[in-house]
């Protein structure tokens, strides 16, 4: 079968309403056009799921005495996209990534703080899990990570090496099939299948979501809070969660060039505010403080961190380094490119 890389088009027509699934890479907005004195300016770059949550966010700031006199631009795409951009030259006073290892790029670019983390949070602002996603009623019946890999099943996931959420997901599914790590090829064997049936890699989560709820594939993998925010606008699509699953930790971060530091703190404490991680909650993503409120998340019973692997300098070498590593391997085979270079999806047919 010939791989090709192309560029994935989608009808407008089934794209969801709102800001819906069309956050797409390095997209920028303001908040607010208008300008007056004493106002601040912060620039918020962050990875591509949570652009509406953060638009409730700010907006609810804004409504506090520390957030009325301050604005933001705001850009979303694949995390690994944004914090290379950061990297780069983009300006930001914060960031919010999918995974440690993007702020972690910007502590040796010498962008944020070494202490970024030493807070009790860990330097996280939000949970998920990874789930498995499908139409509604599940026609085909996926439950499991096995399910995912039967002949004919079609599964959407990001490219591993532009999107943050593709990692979780990757993780999520090796952690049990390789016996949290200690049968590697056992791991590796079932990686190798199940992307032998994913037809589309996308750059991030919320692209690989859209190119399902526009009628690509039997199932994805993704956030929990990706599946309830397409249910939430009306996607006919249903979700599990596995009980073997992977806790997703989301990072945040004020960066050490930023021209309005205190202000930035500000709002990163705001974030960590019951007030502000019930809204979170309400978007689907699990709170990292208690008694938050919102809706309850479901508990599942082999539920592990990216910690119980090794941590994230080990899955890197061994997984996702784009050189020499098992998905470097299979994305290779597959025609799959492994540059982190922002590039169109990824498709085989």
């Amino acid at each position: 079968m010939k791989l090709r890389n192309r560029v994935l088009a989608v009808s407008a027509a089934l794209v969801l309403t709102g800001t819906a699934l069309g956050a797409c890479a390095g997209t920028a907005k303001s908040s607010d056009s208008k300008d007056s004195g004493g106002d601040v300016t912060l620039a918020l770059v962050a990875y591509s799921t949570p652009q509406t949550a953060y638009e409730q966010l700010i907006a609810a700031f804004q409504k506090t005495d520390a957030g009325k006199k301050i604005k933001f631009t705001q850009s979303y795409g694949a995390s690994g996209d944004q914090s290379r951009a950061v990297a780069n030259g983009l300006k930001a006073d914060l960031v919010a990534f999918s995974l440690e290892p993007d702020i972690t790029r910007l502590v040796t670019a010498k962008l944020v703080d070494a202490s970024w983390n030493a807070d009790e949070y860990k330097g996280m602002i939000t949970h998920s899990v990874a789930v498995i996603g499908t139409r509604k009623g599940n026609p085909k019946n996926l439950k499991t990570w096995d399910d995912l890999t039967k002949p004919g099943v079609q599964v959407l996931t990001p490219n591993p090496f532009t999107s943050g959420g593709a990692k979780w997901n990757i993780l999520a599914a090796y952690g049990p099939k390789s016996k949290k790590g200690t049968d590697k090829e056992a791991g590796a064997a079932y990686l190798d299948a199940l992307f032998h049936n994913v037809p589309v890699q996308d750059n991030s989560g919320r692209a690989s979501l859209q190119t399902f709820t526009s009628g690509k594939g039997d199932a994805f993998i993704s956030y929990e809070n990706e599946a309830l925010f397409a249910q939430r606008n009306g996607q006919s699509v249903d979700y599990t969660v596995p009980d073997d699953t992977i806790l997703i930790e989301n990072p945040i971060a004020v960066t050490s060039n930023s021209a309005h530091p205190a202000e930035a703190k500000a709002f990163l404490a705001f974030l960590h505010t019951p007030a502000a991680q019930k809204i979170y909650a309400e978007n689907g993503y699990r709170p990292v403080i208690k008694d938050a409120g919102g809706p309850s998340f479901p508990n599942p019973s082999g539920l592990f961190t990216v910690a119980d692997l090794g941590g994230w300098s080990k899955v890197n070498k061994e997984l996702f380094d784009p050189g020499q590593s098992v998905m470097a391997s299979i994305e290779q085979k597959l025609g799959v490119s492994t540059s982190a270079a922002p590039s169109p999806a990824a498709s085989k047919k």
